[in-house]
């Protein structure tokens, strides 16, 4: 074959290859939409190739590819990734994706996807209920209590609304927050010496949030948490992979306005940042007296330099202030010369506030809530290979701030001739305690003698490490061990707010000398302040201490894995550490407490088949030795153990459920059994026939919690959704108890016995409820929605004082019944599109009806619930 002989048949073979391969592409088409309206920006690509487009604003694409056939997955943040089939077909018609639940989150969680123990992560299943970040943005933001965007999952109960922005609190399974363990992004966020969540620390959460699943009872993390009741994991924003951002602006009752920005730079290259930026202010929550200001302030910045490795970096503060509103009984109490004691709803009215009054014609709280508590994350995701993956997160968390209160003789020693501490409709009588400290010699305060406003503050340093290993053999089992670290130091102390006119305060303190020391400088009741301008010990009143908490734990479990049989077995060893120190009146400098170390456990297994295609039945137990919260382990502000010794709280935990789900139907039903043993409480009372103040000291109490949970959703038609769930409790105290009575003043034990608490009602949530709720898309841009929530079986809160009263009665204690009521509440909300961009529109009404009622009783009175509140918003999305 001569040269140009085979340069001609070269030619043609390659012509020929060409024309194959133009033969043999193809373009796929199709529509990406919701059940709101078209979907743009998501992803589409083919499996198995590096072939992938996005959609467009109308959520069209189209698609270059040569696979003769096919999957094409498709998925976005914030819903169900979703897998096509493809053969012969070119336009794939249109796909519908639906909002990441519990089924799928796996868009949803961006980093840290070995730290954050989501329900998918665990093939065996548990009770458990996701809220989507769609409906977060709808109904959980604005003037919005945070848990409040769980109100509509079974045994979930919100209360405390009423008492001031961010004062809310939930309780699971009637369990409250201390014994509901929350993790934020997989981290540990209860407070470390008494299990409770502030939900004021964390405003604006809501608009950060993509996810947040409640899992009742045992849960699927690995950690020794506190979860009695519960685990409720809130997933966050990272730095989002798409470019866009957002304006929104949110108006609401009583002064409501807030306002956010955000934009993300999408993945470039291999770096990504989001940020948020936001200010909220109202003039008040529901009852008087209870305006609020804050901002917040997220940034995240994102590192994936190759496939194997994800890093992110976050930052999240939301300080605030906002005043309070408390319980109150409901009739007025009279000192012997006429004037008001304590103001009860007949004179305040079902919106009054006898934390608040007027002082030169400007509003003043005797009770006010600021703090700052920003938090630092750094995750690193690590695909080591086909089977094993760690994640690790470092995080820090700085708090500061603290509570005002009075200081001195109070209120209620307001005599007549400055027309007592509080006025007619149980406002504070401010003048009155200015005219009175006018009288003091000197303008010195001390004691019981003249009245100031002080504020308690709780600061804080909390370090933690949570790592995990896992390692997916591919044939049935999976393997997890990790570790989860934390170290704590917490300080609280005393400074002057407002001298309300006084000239100082006398603290004498033993550290600072004999004799008087006077306290003229204040501080300001503001959460920047608090961060960067603490009291130092020089300015310091009323007590000083701090205490360190450090905790080890590690964890493990197996899993194995069939597709019809599911079975887990998982636990956790670890040890807590605490230590007092005290520098308030100890004579030769600061006191310390020796270091008290206490073992704690959990063990929990769990097996399910799935017996048929949409059928699953499961059961779990668990067993948790819980090492007790510091606040029970020492006598308040000393370094003192309390005295009997408390021990390791025992919880067994017994679940039984069955899960039947379809495309357009999911039905779920649990039952449980808890037993909740060797509890510690302490109560605020009084003693004997003199009603001597101080405190209840109750130990080795028991609570039985049983219950059945019936939960659905469907959807009727692709524009029409339907869900409801059910619950019956019984939630009773069981055996007796022995207690001590400790005195406010010496911090003596002045009386002992035992309370008999069998049958006796556990209060504070209720025992019986059922909701039902719908979504109606009238058109693709336009839907409604409506829930309605009934309680029942609602008890007010044991107080031991009553209870030993009935016992010197010869009667039984019986927990006082709340009545039973049902909320209504509505939401509208419409989108205008304008090319790419999109301006939604959202409104809500809460308690459309304004239904009157008690939502809590605890030692002090009642709380009223909110009556009609609204919100409404627009977002600009580009």
């Amino acid at each position: 074959m001569n040269t140009k002989t085979t340069k001609c048949f070269v030619l043609a073979a390659m012509l020929m290859l060409l024309s194959n391969h133009s033969w043999a592409q193809r373009v796929l088409t199709g529509k990406v939409t919701d059940r709101e309206g078209p979907v743009a920006g998501a992803t589409v690509l083919v499996k198995g190739t590096s072939s992938a487009t996005a959609t467009d604003s109308d959520g069209n694409f189209s698609l270059s590819t040569d696979v003769e056939s096919g999957e094409l997955i498709v998925r976005i943040l914030g819903f169900t990734s979703k897998s096509v089939p493809f053969s012969s077909q070119a336009n794939l018609g249109t796909i519908i994706l639906t909002s990441s639940d519990s089924q799928s989150l796996e868009e949803v969680v961006v980093v840290g996807r070995g730290i954050i123990d989501i329900a998918e992560d665990r093939k065996t299943p548990i009770a458990v209920s996701t809220v989507s970040r769609a409906e977060i943005l709808e109904k959980g933001v604005g003037n919005v209590e945070f848990p409040e965007i769980m109100k509509n999952i079974p045994s979930v109960f919100i209360t405390n609304q009423a008492g001031g922005f961010g004062d809310s609190q939930n309780f699971l399974r009637g369990f409250d927050q201390s014994n509901t363990a929350y993790l934020l992004n997989g981290q540990p966020i209860n407070g470390m010496e008494d299990g409770n969540m502030y939900w004021s620390n964390w405003s604006s959460i809501a608009d950060i949030a993509n996810a947040v699943q409640v899992q009742r009872g045992l849960g699927s993390s690995k950690l020794a948490i506190s979860s009695v009741g519960g685990t409720v994991n809130i997933v966050t924003k990272a730095t989002d992979m798409q470019e866009g951002g957002s304006v929104r602006f949110i108006t609401g009752n009583y002064g409501y306005a807030k306002g956010t920005v955000s934009y993300n730079t999408g993945l470039r290259g291999k770096w990504g940042f989001s940020m948020l930026l936001d200010y909220w202010r109202g003039d008040g929550k529901y009852a008087k007296g209870t305006a609020g200001e804050g901002q917040s302030y997220f940034f995240s910045v994102g590192y994936k330099p190759n496939e194997r490795h994800n890093f992110n970096v976050m930052v999240f503060g939301a300080p605030q202030w906002h005043d309070q509103n408390y319980s109150k009984a409901l009739e007025t109490s009279r000192n012997s010369n006429g004037t008001i004691r304590t103001p009860g709803y007949d004179i305040t009215g079902i919106k009054g506030n006898s934390n608040y009054g007027y002082l030169n014609g400007e509003g003043l709280a005797i009770r006010k809530n600021y703090y700052h508590k920003p938090v630092a994350n750094f995750n690193w995701d690590f695909d080591i290979n086909e089977k094993s993956s760690l994640s690790t997160v470092v995080y820090a968390s700085l708090g500061r701030g603290g509570g005002a209160g009075p200081l001195g003789n109070g209120l209620s020693f307001i005599g007549p001739e400055f027309g007592g501490g509080y006025l007619s409709d149980g406002s504070i009588n401010w003048q009155g305690v200015v005219d009175y400290n006018a009288t003091i010699a000197n303008g010195i305060g001390a004691g019981r003698d003249g009245s100031m406003l002080r504020a308690s503050a709780n600061n804080h340093a909390w370090y933690g490490l949570v790592t995990n290993y896992n390692f997916d053999t591919q044939r049935y089992f999976t393997f997890n061990v990790g570790a989860d670290i934390r170290f704590y130091h917490g300080d609280h102390f005393q400074q002057l707010v407002d001298k309300l006119g006084l000239q100082a305060w006398n603290a004498p303190n033993a550290n600072r000398g004999e004799g008087d020391y006077l306290v003229t400088k204040t501080f300001k009741a503001n959460p920047w302040t608090a961060l960067f301008n603490p009291a130092a010990e020089e300015y310091r009143v009323g007590y000083d201490n701090s205490e360190q908490i450090n905790y080890q734990g590690v964890f493990g479990q197996a899993e194995f894995s069939n597709g019809i049989v599911s079975a887990f077995v998982q636990g956790a060893v670890s040890n807590q550490s605490y230590q007092k120190f005290d520098r308030w009146n100890y004579a030769g400098g600061q006191a310390e407490s020796p270091v008290e170390n206490k073992l704690g456990y959990n063990a929990k297994a769990g097996l399910s088949f799935n017996f048929e295609e949409n059928h699953t039945i499961f059961a779990n137990a668990g067993f948790y030795s819980r090492q007790p919260f510091l606040d029970n382990v020492f006598i308040q502000n000393t370094v003192d153990f309390t005295d009997p010794v408390v021990d390791n709280e025992e919880i067994l935990g017994l679940e039984a459920g069955y899960r039947f789900t379809t495309t357009n139907l999911t039905v779920n039903l649990n039952g449980y059994y808890t037993s909740w043993a060797n509890r510690f409480l302490l109560f605020g009372g009084s003693y004997g026939n003199d009603n001597i103040d101080g405190a209840y000291l109750l130990t080795g109490i028991t609570q039985l919690h049983k219950g059945l949970e019936l939960d659905f959703q469907s959807y009727i038609t692709p524009s029409w959704m339907l869900r409801g769930y059910a619950t019956v409790g019984d939630w009773q105290y069981d055996g007796e108890t022995p207690f001590r009575f400790r005195e406010e003043v010496n911090s003596e034990i002045i009386g002992t016995g035992d309370l008999d608490l069998s049958g006796v009602k556990v209060g504070n949530a209720p025992q019986t409820s059922f909701g039902l709720g719908t979504k109606y898309n009238i058109l693709p841009d336009l839907s409604v929605d409506v829930d309605f929530n009934f309680y029942d079986n609602l008890y007010g809160q044991v107080n031991p004082e009553d209870v030993v009263g009935a016992a010197l009665d010869n009667e039984v204690y019986a927990s006082e019944k709340l009545d039973g009521f049902g909320i209504v509440d509505a939401g509208l909300s419409y989108t205008f599109r304008l090319g790419v961009q999109r301006l939604k529109f959202r409104g809500n009404v809460y308690n459309v009806f304004n239904k009157e009622y008690f939502g809590r009783k605890d030692g002090f009175g009642y709380f009223y619930g909110l009556g009609t509140t609204w919100n409404a918003g627009l977002t600009y999305s580009f």
